[in-house]
């Protein structure tokens, strides 16, 4: 009892130096937290005395201490909330952090009130220390200072203005002066912290990131033009302040470019030097994502998505794009940062082929759907001649675009794009990028809405990607099923063979077995069974042989009727047929109730023979046909033995009946 008592009293120590070493509030919030902080500190005094007092102290207290860790815990979650949040949304919701913090200075009332101070063997000063901020939180009660209104009045007035609407100087600078965002870090971590704290609201946060976000771009954009030399590195600096049209750099009149968004860190919304793609295809700037990932966020700032992997691929394309526009606007490019790690297969490539790599990507970004089509065609070529384009094209971060093509109302550049990823996807180290690019529901997309070959070169990508175990129960969940059933029913041949291969595939993970039976393929399996000329016969038994061993699968099969089929080509079929109908034929036969009809329709010569001339898998399943169908017959032979002698020794025990009786007289 000593030791956990004197570990509680420890945590609370803990706890409240913990809240002391919190730094400077944010100004939405400041004087109440500082309150707050003061008072809380107040109490170490009173911890300190309990742990080295030698007095046993009462159980009621003991849990008056408990629940005044509880609450301890969550006023320092909330201080570090009002020190290190976003200030804007500090101040847009200010009502909604009053109320948590009206909230957890009522729980830290309620628990001091509960301790019994007369039983507790401290100093009197420092019982009438704590009495004092028992009195304080009391008098603070729903009590709070009036917020500043020019501050919120300034904020939500941008906040709900268009994005492209003038936003008045004036307010833009009172904004930067009172939040204290006049220079780059602290715009920076700005941006990081509304990140964090929108990702863990309980609102909308794609909403409200958006135009947090938004209205966080048009300070920035007013502190840089205000100061064009602010993120400008010091050799920078130290340039001549004549420009060649003979107008100083510091000319009031000279206009720094816009930067375009799409060049912008969505995190620190700077121009990017080192864009990197995450596994959910958005980009980011090196350094302000691994600060993300090292915060210990697994979600992707933008979208909230869960990030399947930390994997950070170089996006090429766009750092071409950025270098391409400074040079074209008369600004120095970006300085790579040093720690940025070259990927390996750079060096594979002439500078030439890597060129013409990212014109073509550049292209894919533009807002011309011709040039969109005849560039993803082209890539589309590139990615099919060998392995290296293949490397080449991911390398140079094409993959994200493309996905994002599968979208579009074009039907070619859908059809290309979706190409370009099925020959990517060949190369074993591209199907993990394009599934954490979030391909997955675009190409489904596409199998369910595109022309007939871009509906087949899906179903061919789908089974590319579910090579890899884990990719099966993702493109299964994500209601590609369906639509492959659609495509083997009514594609062309090759359309239904690429159909049966993606779900053939898929059906190696049990959990798709069910889903596919559902979606109405055991009918079309039958058709194609019959189809004269179709020859999808062995795509068809194959399918049937895995569908077989799930419970619903060898339902559908029984209704479907289709043992006269499967012994029909267990005795004429092609050796790996045969296997398969006797492997489906083994599923169906487990119980008695398709075992008579087997039999009867003369299975059993064809089975002696295919244990003689069939495949080793056909050998085997021939095998265990034989053993259960010879077992069934002797048992029915045995029944049926059974059953006579009982009727035998019926008649021999059945009284004489009157035509007897007649005879006898």
């Amino acid at each position: 009892m000593e030791e956990e008592k004197g570990a509680l009293v420890q945590s609370l120590i803990d706890v409240v130096n913990q809240i002391a070493s919190i730094g400077d509030y944010s100004c939405a919030v400041k004087k109440e937290y500082c309150n707050l902080s003061r008072r809380l500190k107040m109490l170490i005094s009173m911890f300190e005395e309990i742990r080295e007092s030698k007095e046993q102290i009462p159980e009621e207290t003991v849990k008056a201490l408990v629940s005044l860790k509880e609450a301890l815990v969550l006023a320092k979650e909330l201080l570090i909330f009002g020190s290190e949040g976003s200030k804007i949304y500090l101040v847009l919701e200010r009502e909604q952090i009053m109320h948590k913090f009206h909230d957890v200075t009522a729980r830290l009332e309620q628990a001091l009130s509960r301790i019994s101070y007369e039983n507790l063997d401290v100093l009197d000063e420092v019982k009438e220390q704590v009495q004092l901020v028992l009195v304080q939180f009391r008098r603070a009660k729903g009590r709070v200072d009036a917020p500043d209104v020019e501050l919120y009045d300034d904020l939500l007035s941008l906040y709900n203005k268009s994005n492209d609407a003038a936003a008045d100087q004036d307010v833009l600078r009172r904004l930067a002066e009172k939040l204290q965002l006049a220079g780059i870090a602290e715009l920076t971590q700005e941006s990081l912290a509304l990140h964090e704290m929108v990702s863990t609201s309980g609102g909308d946060p794609g909403a409200i990131f958006e135009k947090m976000s938004n209205l966080l771009k048009k300070i920035k954009d007013f502190v840089q033009t205000e100061n064009p030399n602010l993120d400008a590195p010091a050799r920078e600096k130290n340039l001549p302040p004549c420009s060649s049209s003979g107008q100083t750099n510091t000319d009031r009149n000279h206009k720094t470019p816009v930067i375009p968004d799409v060049f912008r860190c969505p995190i620190s919304l700077e121009l990017m030097k080192d864009p990197v793609i995450v596994s959910t295809g958005q980009t980011y700037e090196r350094f302000c994502i691994e600060k993300w990932l090292e915060q210990g966020h697994g979600t992707c700032p933008k979208t909230q998505q869960t990030l399947s992997n930390a994997t950070l691929t170089t996006n090429h394309a766009l750092r071409s794009l950025i270098d391409h526009w400074c040079d074209a606007n008369g600004i120095e490019p970006p300085k790579r940062p040093s720690s940025s790690r070259p990927c390996k297969t750079t060096s594979a490539f002439s500078p030439v082929e890597r060129a013409m790599i990212e014109i073509l990507l550049r292209k894919l970004t533009s807002s011309n759907p011709e040039d969109q089509r005849m560039d993803a065609g082209e890539i589309r070529l590139l990615a099919k001649r060998n392995a290296d384009n293949r490397a080449a094209i991911a390398e140079a971060g094409a993959i994200p675009m493309l996905v994002t093509l599968l979208l579009t109302p074009d039907s070619r550049t859908q059809e290309h794009a979706v190409t370009a990823l099925l020959n990517l996807s060949i190369c074993e180290v591209n199907k993990g990028s394009i599934i954490s690019s979030g391909a997955v529901p675009g190409i489904v997309q596409v199998l369910k809405m595109g022309s007939m070959e871009a509906r087949e070169n899906a179903a061919a990508t789908l089974f590319s990607l579910s090579v890899v175990d884990e990719n099966k129960v993702a493109i299964g969940a994500s209601g590609a099923i369906p639509p492959l059933v659609t495509l083997l029913s009514e594609g062309t041949r090759r359309g239904k063979k690429d159909a049966a291969t993606a779900l053939f595939n898929l059906c190696i993970y049990q959990g798709n077995k069910g889903k596919t039976v559902r979606a109405g393929v055991i009918p079309t399996l039958m058709r194609l069974l019959t189809e004269p000329g179709g020859g999808m016969v062995d795509e068809a038994l194959a399918i049937l042989a895995i569908l077989a061993s799930h419970p619903e699968g060898k339902f559908a099969i029984g209704a479907a009727k289709a043992m006269p089929l499967l012994v029909d080509f267990i005795g004429n079929g092609s050796p790996r047929n045969r296997g398969n109908a006797a492997a489906v034929l083994v599923h169906l036969c487990a119980g008695d109730q398709h075992l008579a009809e087997a039999e009867a329709l003369g299975v059993m010569d064809h089975l002696v023979d295919l244990t003689q001339n069939g495949t080793d898998r056909g050998k085997r399943k021939a095998a265990q046909l034989l053993q259960r169908l010879s077992r069934f017959v002797e048992q029915q032979k045995q029944a049926q033995d059974q059953s006579q002698q009982l009727l035998s020794q019926a008649q021999q025990m059945r009284p004489p009946s009157v035509a007897d009786a007649v005879v006898d007289s």
